[in-house]
């Protein structure tokens, strides 16, 4: 089959194409985030297994619930398949390097390659489906779930943030960092705090009604990845590694061990309670961590996001190759980032910048004061 050929394949004729000789389980699992719902099925017993453990505070009632939207996921254990398509490599974001996504465009969808696993993805309005080894992938397929859900989200004017966050008693303090700038261990370090739950890691979306002061904080249900340097040191994770390998990790020179990528999956329910997790809430403070690992004193300073718009440059995220809008059209890399967008959300918001050298515990120490109302913090 020429090229020619292959890239006139329809939608309809690629879904033929990936639900070949598959045999899905009567089995659903389903997925319950508000108002919306996901609904995932699979061919295979183990893939299903492993999600439903992994989103096992969202798993429902095997019966269909009463959500305003349900969106069907097909997760297919087989064989790579290879569709020879002129796929386009997606443009990275700076400061990464090598091909991850490639994709290609058809009538009402499109298709994703992952270029280092060999898996695919179809994103459609039907069902979308996520085809290859979703056993040796899974985070790859919980990914794909999670995109469903922003696209959810963003279609209803959520606006994508590159943070994590925290919420304490209904207020949310939200963490945004240059990259390597240490956002995931001030996160996991104030989840220490009594009465703080786990909002967001890495993806964390906000929205403002234009009559509302209060800004909305929303995360998605993917669980911390993290690097060795976050681990170490904190009591909390210390069941994620071998004490084998902690001890050779805290034998590692300070500064090649806080640049180590080894990536770990930090369990929440396991490490902190099963009732440590919100997925919404209200924004209190927003931190842009701008320090550096030095010698010099904390610095928790406020600013104003439009006269510090290289701040912005640490919050802002591109939506990605799965972002459908609600018209059907896809998000491109070429579209630019939207500063306005951001500052018109977060026009009300306490931003505060971070700078001096690395302290984590100064900088748990004044969100403490900070979320219980210590007249010191004023």
């Amino acid at each position: 089959m020429t090229n020619a050929q292959t890239t006139a394949l329809t939608r309809q004729q690629i879904n033929h194409i990936l639900l070949a000789n598959v045999d899905l389980l009567d089995s659903v699992l389903r997925l319950e985030l508000g108002p919306c719902e996901i609904e995932v099925r699979s061919n295979h017993p183990s893939v299903l297994e492993t999600l439903r453990h992994y989103f096992r505070h969202l798993v429902n009632s095997n019966t269909p619930g009463e959500a305003q939207t349900v969106i069907s996921v097909l997760a297919l254990q087989q064989p790579e398949t290879r569709l020879d398509l002129h796929y386009q490599d997606w443009v990275r974001e700076a400061g990464k390097s090598g091909r991850k996504d490639s994709y290609f465009d058809c009538d009402n969808g499109r298709v994703i390659h992952k270029v280092r696993t060999g898996m695919l993805f179809l994103q459609q309005e039907g069902d979308r489906i996520a085809s290859g080894d979703c056993i040796k992938n899974d985070n790859q397929v919980i990914n794909f779930i999670n995109a469903q859900y922003m696209n959810w989200l963003q279609q209803r004017d959520w606006l994508i943030c590159h943070a994590a966050a925290i919420e304490h008693h209904g207020n949310a303090i939200a963490i945004a960092a240059f990259s390597g700038g240490g956002k995931s261990t001030t996160m996991l370090r104030l989840m220490d705090l009594a009465g703080s739950d786990f909002v967001s890691n890495d993806r964390l979306f906000i929205r403002r009604e234009s009559n509302e002061q209060d800004i909305q904080v929303a995360g998605v249900p993917k669980l911390p990845r993290i690097n060795p340097g976050t681990i170490v040191h904190n009591p909390k994770l210390q069941n994620i590694l071998s004490p084998e390998r902690r001890q050779q990790l805290l034998s590692m020179e300070s500064e090649a061990l806080w640049q180590l990528e080894e990536k770990y999956d930090v369990d929440i329910l396991q490490c902190y309670g099963a009732d440590r997790i919100c997925h919404q809430a209200k924004l209190d403070t927003l931190l842009i961590l701008n320090w550096e690992r030095t010698a010099s004193p904390l610095a928790v300073t406020q600013v104003n996001l439009d006269q510090r718009r290289d701040l912005l440059q640490a919050l802002m995220k591109s939506p990605g190759p799965f972002y459908q809008k609600a018209g059907g059209e896809f998000h491109r890399d070429t579209t630019p980032l939207d500063e306005q967008a951001y500052l018109d959300i977060l026009e009300t918001a306490q931003v505060f910048e971070v700078s001096g050298g690395v302290d984590f515990d100064g900088l748990v120490n004044w969100c403490n004061k900070r979320l219980t109302d210590d007249p010191e913090n004023d």
